[in-house]
């Protein structure tokens, strides 16, 4: 007849043991011995063991919505070529379209639409939504372009602008896509000329685009590099170089400050806000906030404010690499949000300035990333500060 196994209640490893019934008294009383001294000296590993365990997991469980939440969509895209235009998608939905039409002077991204389905830039000209701004026609989506370059406006070229007038602008022309690859990174790339209006190219230009997006974050990383095909000069100037413009509910509130007399006749300041929609705000990783965002430095910089009942923000992050790092920061309350590390003139009112030189054959590469949150809540200045480090190691 077999023995019976039992689980020894009082074991140190939780293993099985034979009933004390069949073991003789004399071996009962020197097993209990050893047993006593053995487990005394070492129960406290025992405990402490079983406590990392149960600390592994419960921070496994804690992870798993978070580890949900950050899970990789697949990016696909969509090309048309008589439009001119690509469609990228991340988990099957419309995240922006690349448009580099040459009647737009410039490629760029628009819309921008959140994880959440908010759209987060501004309508106009293209798209015009009832009530919001149509100051600055040139300003759509997200798009990469400088105010003096060899003497030409590439930045404020626009179909506002009088023919008469087009010659004193700059163009730049796409000619053609050169990748294009889906996936968990999708990948879009393209060629295009810095030109004059009679088509001479000052600049090509070859720019890659890395989206990738999750459950409540869509990511955009530029890598823009300039060779000049002829002597190249940026002349240090306020408009540039990656500008964005926001949607009307990410612009800063409007406030008017008016007197009022209350029945003792005392005037009292009342601060009254002239439009109910924009809630947003300037934040940058130095700190500066609002209006004070403008002409300083940082390592990022992020808008963030309410559309419907989502909390949105959009944070632009510098690469160490780029020229002049870390970047002036030209944000205005009115939803223009800019990098420009070449306006360093008049965001030091004259007391330094950076102008950059080309010589034929010469290059130069910008990097940028943009992060676009939705949710309950938008990312702190330490996770910023972590996606910032990351970035340097594109």
């Amino acid at each position: 007849m077999g023995h019976k196994r039992t689980l020894a209640p009082d074991g140190p490893d939780g293993g099985y043991s034979l009933p004390l019934s069949y073991i003789p008294i004399e071996k009962q009383l020197l097993f209990n011995e050893i047993k006593t001294k053995w487990w005394g000296a070492n129960h406290q590993i025992f405990i402490r063991m079983f406590n990392m365990k149960l600390f592994s997991c419960i921070v496994l469980m804690a992870m798993l919505p978070f580890a949900s939440l950050a899970q990789q969509a697949v990016v696909t895209f969509k090309k048309f070529d008589k439009q001119n235009k690509v469609d990228v998608l991340i988990a099957g939905r419309l995240f922006t379209s690349f448009l580099y039409a040459d009647t737009m002077e410039k490629p760029l991204l628009y819309p921008l639409v959140s994880a959440g389905g908010a759209v987060v830039t501004r309508g106009f000209p293209l798209y015009p939504k009832p009530g919001e701004p149509t100051d600055h026609p040139h300003q759509i989506g997200l798009w990469f372009n400088f105010e003096n370059l060899n003497g030409l406006d590439f930045w404020n070229n626009s179909s506002a602008i009088a023919i008469n007038q087009k010659a004193k602008y700059g163009w730049i022309r796409t000619d053609k896509i050169t990748k294009i690859k889906g996936g968990t990174k999708g990948l879009l790339a393209y060629h295009a000329n810095w030109t004059n209006q009679a088509n001479e190219i000052i600049l090509e230009e070859n720019t890659s685009f890395e989206f990738s997006g999750s459950k409540a974050q869509r990511v955009i990383t530029r890598i823009t590099k300039l060779t000049a095909v002829k002597k190249a000069i940026f002349t240090d100037a306020k408009d540039g170089l990656l500008g964005l413009r926001l949607a009307h509910e990410l612009q800063m509130p409007i406030i008017e400050q008016e007197k009022i007399k209350d029945s003792e006749r005392i005037i009292s300041p009342v601060k009254r806000r002239l439009d109910s929609i924009p809630t947003g705000n300037f934040l940058t990783s130095e700190g500066k906030q609002g209006d004070a965002a403008f002409s300083t430095r940082g390592v990022w910089c992020k808008v963030y404010g309410k559309i419907g009942a989502d909390s949105v923000s959009i944070a632009i992050i510098d690469h160490p690499l780029n020229p002049n790092y870390p970047t002036f920061w030209f944000t205005r309350g009115y939803g223009l949000f800019a990098a420009n590390p070449l306006g360093e003139k008049v965001f030091t009112n004259g007391t330094s300035s950076k102008n950059l030189t080309l010589e034929k054959g010469e290059s130069v590469t910008f990097k940028y990333r943009v992060v676009i949150d939705n949710g309950l809540r938008t990312p702190s200045p330490t996770q910023l500060n972590t996606i910032a480090r990351s970035f340097t190691q594109k």
